[in-house]
């Protein structure tokens, strides 16, 4: 793999810290700015919707721009903003600068994700891909944590600081290795693309992907975002455990990731049917078995893993589905997911305001599983019945209908 995609995966570490690190800061926001703890939850959906209007808008902006250019200045956005929004004292400021922060994220990784497909073959997309996500998974086993660690010694602010520096290497990396080289041909070139690129979203097989894609990633946020409070509120644990149980989804994620990795170019449809299936039955057996610990901290890792399996194959059947925008096809994805990610949180937050416990939000993600299920059984049947029979040796993808060479 060319050694860009680890710088990439450098800089969406310090985006994935920020992204997830809410979760186990929740309490802590909500007693120093006098607000709910749903309340603090919409921080998390905020940024989410940040990210879905900012991944297409940003990278539509960003075609005129030498890839250098574009990274660097969603990075330095992403940084400042997080240093602002460590010393505000007030939820709305805060939460401008989340949404602010996530139009920034949006837009590097949409253009890392277009970069990265475009700098390996279309065999080794799920690996490049799953390096990018790697960086994510990183942010749950140590940012995370860590970012959890710090609110607990030196409160809430301490965390958004570390993002702040976090960041710093990262521009430095790639200043010296992400060449200057202008994406498009001409002035006019950008305009043209852009009408080019947008038209893909009429192909339905990208449109089902992208919305079971949504569903996964809501079900992983709604419950990823009330983790906290479930294991102090219904496992019964102290809050010193919290940066531990993140820690383990992390480490779940991270071996889901690379697991994924190194099987989504070959058998996607047998890693997303058999993955989502397990995925969908282990919220509900953790929704009802929250209070037991030993129990608890298993279906932490293990759902850990299967989320970002599932989702990191998810993204690469994402990009495979629009070859006809290439340059907005990592906005899609990135704009996709966090559709999830915004309602995800935004439900479970609903569920637990009108009455229900912290279990509730495992319930929900259970519900948007079933449902990804539902709509992506639906397109496989369809693609199934109106397609030609594969030749041997090669096998469909069950939502975007590309053949993937067996190895």
């Amino acid at each position: 793999m060319p050694p860009l995609l680890y710088v990439l995966g450098l800089a969406v570490f310090a985006q994935g810290t920020s992204e997830f690190m809410l979760s186990g800061l929740l309490p802590d926001i909500a007693r120093d700015l006098d607000v709910s703890i749903p309340a603090a939850g919409f921080l998390t959906s905020a940024f989410a919707v940040g990210m879905v209007i900012g991944a297409p808008l940003m990278a539509m902006a960003s075609m005129r721009w030498s890839r250098r250019r574009a990274l660097l200045a969603f990075l330095l956005t992403f940084l400042v903003v997080h240093v602002v929004g460590a010393l505000t004292t007030t939820y709305a400021v805060l939460l401008a600068t989340r949404i602010v922060a996530a139009l920034a994220n949006a837009g590097f990784l949409a253009v890392a994700l277009a970069t990265a497909t475009a700098l390996v073959p279309a065999g080794a997309r799920g690996r490049a891909t799953s390096i990018l996500v790697g960086g994510i998974t990183l942010a749950c086993v140590a940012g995370v944590p860590g970012g959890a660690l710090l609110g607990q010694l030196w409160g809430w602010r301490s965390a958004f600081w570390a993002v702040a520096l976090l960041s710093v290497p990262a521009v430095f990396a790639i200043l010296k290795t992400v060449p200057n080289a202008e994406p498009n041909s001409g002035p006019s070139a950008a305009p043209r693309g852009v009408r080019r690129e947008l038209l893909a979203l009429k192909e339905p097989r990208l449109l089902i992907t992208l919305s079971v894609g949504a569903l996964i990633n809501g079900a992983t946020f709604c419950a990823f975002t009330y983790l906290a409070p479930l294991v102090i509120d219904v496992t019964a644990v102290g809050a010193g455990w919290v940066p531990a149980v993140l820690a383990l989804f992390g480490l779940g994620s991270f071996l889901g990731v690379t697991v994924a990795g190194r099987i989504s170019d070959v058998r996607p449809w047998q890693l997303l049917s058999v993955g989502t299936v397990a995925l969908c039955i282990g919220w509900a057996v953790f929704a009802l078995w929250a209070h037991s610990l030993v129990v608890a901290l298993g279906l932490v890792f293990l759902q850990g893993a299967l989320s970002f399996s599932v989702g990191s194959t998810m993204i690469a059947q994402m990009l495979a589905a629009a070859p006809a925008a290439p340059t907005l096809s990592g906005a899609y994805a990135t704009a996709a997911f966090n559709v999830g990610a915004a309602i995800g949180p935004w439900i479970g937050g609903v569920a637990i305001a009108t009455g229900g416990s912290y279990r509730s939000p495992l319930w929900v993600s259970a519900l948007l599983v079933v449902l990804a299920l539902i709509t992506g059984g639906a397109a496989a049947a369809l693609n199934l019945r109106g397609a030609e029979s594969p030749r041997p040796g090669r096998q469909d993808s069950p939502y975007t209908g590309e053949m993937h060479q067996r190895h």
